[in-house]
């Protein structure tokens, strides 16, 4: 028998309202016995709820939902009560004394949501974004993705995968030759149809990008005014500002977002051929390796002497004797804030070009992986003259479409997706 879990599902107290949730078979039994006696299902009705030797443990809002169509699709309870610790640890007291119940761990409400057929994995994985969403882009693609927007083109893409399939296999069941001359006129361009519309879905920007935050790079020689910007731009004193050479010697990152959109902004070590010691240089050579993963690079040095695709700032603009740029994109004064909002408002619009549009899923790295490979082999199988090679190609990609569902997957992958979700969901 799967076991009866329970959890506070709600915010840590103390809080207005702690939600307690019991899932499992026992549920009904448990809130029977902490209420004293039967509820209506679906319906919200106050009870008072007491221990086994019958003290008040509080007056709560209390609702019964029998399965299946609950959200972990199994009985289910939940306990509004008012949200002091100690009426949450009471609670929860009062039903880990109950014969059959125990805490539930993270995330094994949505693990049961799964096992029972509620969600499938890439709206698991989509809801485990949207707890840790910080952003509103980051919401919103979350969003799309838990409320199965990807999963119904998924869906969608399995059912004319399998109207291919069944082509060939009439071909093998009543062809004479077996050769793919005998499938419909009309079979290659299917095929070539659906294997474009993976393609389009693999070059969108990825999940990873919007979930770390677009990479910014702030680079260039000491005493360019890196450090200085890099906090007018992340509105902190996060890095040590000097006139002194080599003051930032490691790579510091700060998360922030503007305008709704994440970004990861990092400050360098000053590049330059001769470091002043060791650290500096360990500094100077992080600071190149910065570069090379970075989305985008904002050079403060020389004019063209930055990386391909940099873009050209000039800083310190409220200087007199600052470096002048002939050709800057911007040109700013972290000090007064000249040039800064035009600044923050192109590296808005810049990065919300290179991440998912709003409200648009993103795929993370196993959903482009296993959605890669259904491409590949409708590709292969575009190739290929016999019938039999065809339908294994084919069946490669239903493989890789019911692993995208969940409908095949390893524990393994399983605890670590759930292990993401806080005690309660």
């Amino acid at each position: 028998m799967t076991d009866t879990i329970f959890a506070l599902s709600s915010g840590a107290p103390p809080a207005a309202i702690a939600v307690v949730r019991i899932s499992g078979p026992l549920a009904g039994d448990a809130l029977r016995a902490l209420a004293g006696r039967s509820l209506p299902p679906r319906r919200a009705v106050a009870a008072t709820l007491r221990d086994q030797a019958g003290a008040v443990l509080d007056r709560v809002l209390a609702l019964w939902l029998p399965g299946p169509t609950t959200a972990t699709g199994e009985d289910t309870a939940e306990l509004h009560c008012h949200g002091g610790r100690a009426v949450v640890r009471a609670v929860e007291q009062a039903l880990a004394a109950l014969p059959g119940l125990r805490p539930a761990q993270p995330g094994e409400f949505t693990r049961r949501a799964f096992a029972n057929g509620r969600i499938d994995l890439s709206e698991a994985e989509g809801l485990a974004d949207l707890l840790s969403a910080e952003t509103e882009l980051q919401r919103q693609s979350a969003l799309a993705m838990a409320g199965g927007d990807f999963s119904r083109e998924v869906a969608g893409w399995r059912e004319r995968l399998l109207m291919l399939s069944a082509s060939v296999e009439a071909v093998l069941d009543f062809g004479d030759e077996d050769d793919v001359s005998d499938l419909p006129a009309d079979f290659t361009a299917r095929l070539a149809g659906l294997e474009q519309e993976l393609a389009s879905w693999l070059a969108r920007p990825r999940a990873e990008a919007l979930r770390e935050g677009y990479r910014v790079v702030l680079a260039g020689p000491p005493n360019a005014g890196k450090s200085t910007l890099f906090n007018a731009l992340v509105e902190s004193d996060a890095a040590i500002t000097a006139p002194v050479a080599g003051t930032t010697r490691d790579v510091l990152t700060h998360p922030v977002a503007l305008g709704g959109v994440p970004f990861r902004f990092s400050d360098t070590a000053g590049l330059r051929d001769e470091a002043g010691d060791a650290i500096e240089a360990i500094g100077v050579e992080r600071a190149r390796s910065a570069l090379a993963q970075a989305d985008l690079v904002l050079w403060l040095g020389a004019e063209g002497e930055g990386p391909d695709s940099a873009w050209e700032i000039e800083a310190q603009a409220d200087r007199k004797d600052h470096p002048v740029k002939t050709a800057p994109r911007h040109r700013v004064s972290a000090v007064t804030g000249e040039g800064m909002d035009a600044l923050r408002t192109d590296l808005i619009a810049h990065a919300r070009v290179a991440l998912p549009r709003p409200g648009e899923a993103a795929l993370n790295a196993r959903q482009h992986r296993l959605l890669d490979e259904a491409r590949a082999a409708l590709a292969a199988a575009d190739g290929l003259s016999d019938a039999l090679l065809v339908a294994e190609s084919l069946r490669l990609a239903r493989v890789a479409f019911d692993a995208l569902l969940g409908r095949t997957t390893t524990e393994d992958m399983l605890d670590a997706l759930f292990g993401r979700f806080c005690i309660g969901k």
